[in-house]
């Protein structure tokens, strides 16, 4: 087994193969309904968006699961937590890649509607080119097909100004969380690397700390990062489309290409640090004035 979640496992069937399966919950018929309409969301979406260097490659259907091409490096968040020495080059790529495979979904109608780093693969494309694959789409929005799958991101990747509201601003507001995520391996107003060990822990912290802040228009520092205006701008939602992010972030980081820096791999380059986050008041801009 690759991976699992609430609804779902991964399985490799073949070299390069994953399987996606629904999780069955006995005698919860409403859950159970609840996870078909996520895999009937994801099947759909997926064939709307077709091939693209950006989004994981749907390869077709097996019984109630789905055939997807499976990562080399499995998912961002797991790669950053592992590998905190990842050159600046490399992450500065993969800020344009997911800008790019947002403005593509966008273009087809779709929003991701759950932005956020363990749904994106990171993809040996070419020896030595790691390339990051949008994936997860089950909880996604497409109003041309009809389809909602009724999700709302985590956390920093999510405003309470959106309220329940799926749209292309949040998509953008969440791509601004992931930029500074990438840039310096923690999630927005958390002061260490990596994932919660409880999902209990992880839910206080989003209500005490992540939501108010965000709700009151108070912002990590950002001034000291690459493109650091370019993420303020997608959480004061200034951007009216995710291709105007991309062409701000590009202008911002003029010779960086959307294709992988071979030397981002290197634990020699240089390596970008995260922001000292333990003095908020210090650390947090207020853009509400």
């Amino acid at each position: 087994m690759l991976d699992c979640g609430s609804s779902c496992i991964l399985e490799r069937v073949s070299p390069g193969v994953a399987l996606k399966q629904p999780v069955v919950y006995l005698g919860q018929t409403e859950v159970d309904e609840r996870v078909a309409n996520c895999f009937s969301v994801e099947r759909q979406i997926l064939k709307r968006l077709g091939h693209h260097p950006r989004i994981v490659r749907f390869l077709g259907l097996q019984g109630e699961g789905i055939l997807l091409t499976e990562a080399s490096h499995g998912n961002l968040q797991a790669y950053l937590d592992s590998h905190p020495s990842t050159g600046l080059g490399q992450r500065l790529t993969w800020c344009l890649q997911v800008a790019e495979a947002i403005d593509y979904i966008h273009s087809r109608g779709v929003v991701h509607s759950d932005l956020r780093p363990a749904n994106l693969l990171v993809h040996e494309t070419m020896p030595g080119a790691l390339d990051l694959q949008l994936c997860d789409f089950g909880g996604s929005v497409c109003q041309d097909l009809g389809l909602d799958g009724f999700s709302l991101p985590d956390g920093p990747f999510y405003s309470p100004v959106f309220e329940n509201e799926s749209s292309t601003l949040l998509d953008i507001f969440g791509m601004g969380s992931l930029f500074y995520t990438i840039l310096t391996g923690r999630w927005p107003y958390k002061t260490s690397p990596g994932r919660f060990a409880k999902v209990d822990d992880r839910l206080d912290w989003e209500e005490r700390v992540v939501y108010p802040n965000f709700k009151a228009g108070r912002f990590p520092d950002v001034e000291q990062l690459p493109g650091g205006n370019v993420i303020l701008k997608c959480w004061m939602r200034q951007f009216a489309t995710a291709r105007d992010a991309l062409a701000a972030l590009e202008e911002a980081l003029p010779g960086t290409s959307s294709s992988s820096i071979h030397d981002g791999l290197d634990n020699s380059t240089k390596t970008m640090g995260a922001p000292d986050l333990s003095d908020d008041s210090r650390n947090i801009q207020d853009t509400a004035a």
